[in-house]
């Protein structure tokens, strides 16, 4: 176990003492440090999480729920204790609004699965926006074809904003459900959910937030946001892969019908008929991602006793340097410069594709992301194929942003 703790860090954050959390941090590629500017896709994991994932398989691993020797009680615990852990991060009313899943994106189709189908009118809207993840077009595109629905995206601005008047026309179109962002991926943009949230509720609508992209960037308080349902995915936010969360108003769950099929989210099954748990085991057939859970409390126990406060001061202050030094690049646009943004910047350079460049920034060490970044309709809004995508976390330095710099202009020598 590792004998050092985040709750010990001064304030403002002690950034050379947060990277020797993360293990991975000190790795080296092609002789360079190792530079990572990718973590809207995915985030590093601190030992923290590394440790609690170790011991609960080392000394408390079993199946939960069912079992009544004294490991299954251990792992049952541990799992439930995390599924509270995840109450408070979100300010949710009870535990029992907190359904674990595989990712957000799961979370989404559960919701487009379980509470939407059987609520569906043919001819109504589904409201997005134009710079949604896939995964916040794709369930909602396959529920409208299946129930006569029709998906209605809300135009974004120039800059990356959400056009609210176009948002305020298409909640007057007699919408089923409204399903926004909190923060976009490929823009970095941070939309007023509260005031949209607010606005959707004045004509009796539904909301969901899919909250990937914010909760590894500043606190998340549901009862504040006024949403229905709210998702994200564990590895978003310095947890593991293969968890994510649905939080949805207990009242909406409990009038849900089942997901998926199977053992524990049952209350007694015969060839008669099957009567179902109560949320939130009704939507968790089969065996869960114990560890997955327990990781993610731990990833959650280390952010918060960092604090978010510092947290956002130093993302914020990346946010800017990175603008400052891309602007200096010659023929470099930046996509998307809302007037509220977490550390996301995307960019093209005139002569340059994006995954040439992001190719040669991967031999001086720097991962960044380069593609579309699962929003196809918000790159051809912008009249783009792909971007290059340099995303922040609180463990990255100043000096990464600079090096970003430096190898940006030794790229555009190599490729123009």
């Amino acid at each position: 176990m590792s004998d050092r703790s985040p709750s010990t860090l001064p304030v403002p954050l002690a950034v050379d003492r947060v990277r020797e959390e993360f293990p991975i941090l000190a790795r080296e590629k092609y002789g360079k440090p190792l530079r990572y500017l990718d973590n809207a896709a995915s985030t590093q994991k601190p030992q923290a999480v590394l440790d609690a994932i170790e011991h609960l398989y080392a000394h408390s691993y079993a199946n939960i729920h069912r079992g009544v020797h004294f490991l299954s009680e251990e792992a049952t615990a541990a799992y439930e204790a995390a599924r509270g852990r995840v109450a408070r991060f979100l300010g949710a009313h009870s535990p029992a609004e907190v359904v674990f899943t595989r990712n957000a994106t799961e979370s989404i189709n559960l919701v487009a699965a379980s509470f939407l189908r059987p609520r569906a009118q043919p001819g109504r809207t589904i409201v997005l926006t134009q710079m949604e993840h896939h995964a916040n077009i794709v369930p909602w595109q396959l529920l409208a074809e299946e129930q006569g629905l029709r998906v209605r995206p809300v135009a974004v601005t120039a800059e990356g904003e959400v056009d609210r008047e176009d948002f305020r026309v298409a909640l007057a179109e007699d919408p089923a459900l409204v399903a926004l962002c909190h923060v976009s991926n490929t823009l970095g943009t941070i939309n007023p959910v509260e005031e949209m949230v607010a606005e959707a509720k004045e004509h009796g609508l539904p909301v969901l937030l899919d909250g990937a992209q914010a909760v590894a960037h500043f606190p998340v308080d549901v009862g504040s946001l006024g949403c229905d349902f709210y998702v994200f995915s564990g590895h978003k936010v310095f947890g593991p892969t293969g968890i994510g969360v649905l939080w949805g108003r207990e009242e909406l769950l409990a009038a849900m019908p089942p997901y998926q099929g199977g053992g524990d989210m049952i209350e007694r099954v015969s060839f008669a008929g099957t009567t179902f748990a109560p949320p939130p085991a009704r939507f968790e057939a089969g065996t869960p991602h114990i560890a997955g859970a327990v990781g993610l409390a731990a990833a959650l126990d280390y952010t918060e006793a960092l604090g978010h406060g510092p947290i956002e001061a130093h993302e914020q202050a990346l946010l800017a340097k990175g603008t400052e030094v891309l602007r200096s690049v010659d023929g470099l646009r930046i996509i998307g410069e809302a007037r509220r943004k977490v550390a996301v910047l995307s960019f093209v350079i005139e002569g340059v594709h994006p995954h040439d460049l992001a190719t040669v920034l991967d031999r001086d060490g720097i991962a960044v992301r380069a593609g579309h970044h699962c929003t196809q309709p918000l790159m051809e809004y912008y009249g783009l194929n792909a971007t290059t995508r340099a995303s922040f976390a609180f463990y990255n330095t100043f000096e990464e942003v600079e090096a970003l710099g430096e190898s940006l202009g030794r790229a555009l020598r190599i490729l123009r």
